[in-house]
């Protein structure tokens, strides 16, 4: 049960949103600018300081404003965010990237972390039977501001070599969704703080499938999560 009043959830929508877009911690002037929220500066502020006590915000490093914490976020993925329709432009155009290679799964997998990447911008994954590991998109973590650290970005490459480490992950089911999300903060190392993973797992026939994109946790969760959804249809449409 969500535990916020109508303007605060409008409020921690708003906060999440511009953070998404901006990577920068939000201040209630910005709130009170570029959204409707309909009261003053003040008002946001002390909504903002009882979402800060009630864990779904917290204060950035450089500044007095806000960023979300990943309850934050995953109440906004869960419950909050409106997901997109998929235009029919939007789904040939990741289906012709695979059904040309239908007929050879390691082919079929390579386009599927290559089209993961393209869509959210960041690092697409798949893996099969936790043995068989593809990916794509490295360069993408790069545009990220909270990849220019180089020990946050060095973590990150160490995580995707260790296989038991991505299994743990794509283990992780914190709600009833086919799509599941995983931060940072629950992976135990201060060098991910800033890390999203967004995954699914299913089968194909006998074959246990994982799909995943890594990167910010700033996604464009509307869009990619029902991407992730499609793609895993059409894998099952494609390889049975």
């Amino acid at each position: 049960m969500i535990d916020l009043t109508a303007r605060q959830i409008q409020i921690l929508r708003a906060v999440i949103q511009d953070f998404i877009e901006t990577a920068e911690p939000v201040g209630s002037d910005t709130i009170d600018r570029k959204f409707s929220i309909g009261v003053s500066p003040a008002t946001i502020r002390n909504e903002m300081v009882q979402l800060t006590k009630q864990g779904y915000l917290k204060k950035g490093h450089s500044s007095a404003g806000r960023i979300p914490t990943p309850v934050a976020l995953k109440l906004y993925v869960n419950e909050l965010m409106r997901e997109k329709e998929l235009t029919v432009a939007d789904e040939v155009a990741a289906k012709e990237k695979v059904w040309d290679s239908r007929k050879e799964i390691d082919e079929v997998f390579s386009q599927i972390t290559r089209v993961l990447a393209d869509k959210s911008h960041a690092l697409g994954l798949a893996m099969l039977d936790k043995h068989k590991l593809y990916h794509s998109g490295y360069a993408n973590l790069l545009q990220m501001p909270e990849f220019y650290d180089i020990k946050v970005m060095r973590t990150v490459l160490q995580l995707i070599e260790e296989v038991s480490l991505l299994s743990e992950i794509f283990a992780t089911n914190t709600s009833d969704n086919i799509i599941q999300v995983v931060y940072g903060p629950e992976l135990g190392n201060r060098n991910l703080v800033s890390l999203g993973v967004i995954h699914t797992s299913f089968k194909v026939g006998e074959v246990q499938c994982e799909l995943a994109v890594i990167g910010s946790s700033r996604f464009d969760y509307p869009y990619i999560i029902p991407m992730m959804k499609y793609m895993r249809t059409l894998i099952q449409d494609i390889v049975e």
